[in-house]
């Protein structure tokens, strides 16, 4: 009797989830509805392009075709621009680095007096608005005949991700030991040659993130492209979905289709990068 009483006894019920399953089940599941909110406009846009000829308010939430006729349009007329906005952003990127670099590597190694006071204005520089440089600017360049130049361009979105990697690069560079540069200086090499063959390959992660956001800072400028450019000689994609926009305005499938191809660059080489621009943002607080 007593087996049996045994037997028939029920058993402790366990837990279903304990309750960091619950948590964490529930932090995945609000990331899943944050990125899905952040995702729909994307969607959204790739979705229109793929539904010629309707208006907005005959879209449906899924293209019941997958027709490409947006898309050949769109880089029918915008593949000259886009082939000028890649010009465009990675001369900026490289005149960007070229003077960051140095920059960055003297603020961040030579006892320089007022060195601090430096860096917090290279801060304060990107909290001008943009409209006041680029008015700053075009005076400028009429004098200096940059206007409608790819080099004028070149130069004003640098401007943009200078600041940034010149902060970026030094806090990195603070970091790396003294007995590595004194090491390489030991070794015959001056102060450029210590850059250049110890300092710059130890910053790989900074300089790639450095340069991946002025490529994308150059890339969707269009203050600069529509105040420094008074005819179709240097047409950056940005400027030229403005003017598709106004002379498209009633076939948003198409408008769409442009803007789809014009995120492509800058998504893949986020893509590509990502690794690196992790490390290279966290990289200078590790010491």
């Amino acid at each position: 009797m007593s087996a049996l009483a045994r037997t028939a006894a029920p058993r402790p019920r366990r837990p279903l989830m304990t309750r960091r399953a619950r948590s964490e089940a529930a932090s995945t599941v609000f990331g899943l509805l944050v990125l899905a909110v952040l995702l729909f406009p994307l969607y959204w846009m790739v979705n229109t392009a793929l539904q010629p000829g309707a208006a907005m308010a005959e879209l449906r939430w899924f293209p019941s075709t997958l027709d490409l006729g947006n898309f050949q349009r769109a880089w029918e007329s915008q593949a000259g621009n886009l082939l000028t906005s890649i010009l465009v952003a990675l001369g900026a990127v490289a005149v960007c680095l070229t003077v960051a670099a140095p920059a960055a590597y003297a603020l961040a190694r030579f006892r320089l007096r007022g060195a601090d006071t430096v860096v917090f204005g290279t801060l304060i520089t990107q909290m001008v608005p943009g409209i006041v440089v680029a008015n700053a600017l075009y005076n400028a360049y009429v004098e200096l005949e940059l206007v409608n130049s790819y080099l004028g361009l070149i130069l004003a979105d640098a401007s943009l991700g200078l600041p940034f990697t010149i902060v970026l690069l030094r806090a990195f560079m603070v970091s790396i030991p003294e007995e590595v540069l004194e090491a390489g200086m030991l070794d015959g090499g001056g102060r450029l040659r210590v850059l250049v063959s110890v300092v710059l390959p130890m910053s790989r992660n900074a300089l790639i993130t450095g340069g991946l956001f002025t490529f994308l800072f150059a890339w969707s400028d269009f203050l600069f492209a529509l105040t420094l450019n008074t005819t179709d000689a240097v047409k950056p994609v940005t400027l030229g979905i403005y003017e598709y926009i106004g002379a498209h305005v009633g076939d948003w499938g198409a408008v769409m289709a442009v803007a789809v191809l014009s995120s492509i660059p800058a998504a893949v080489l986020l893509v590509v990068a990502q690794k690196y621009v992790a490390a290279g943002i966290s990289g200078g607080s590790i010491k």
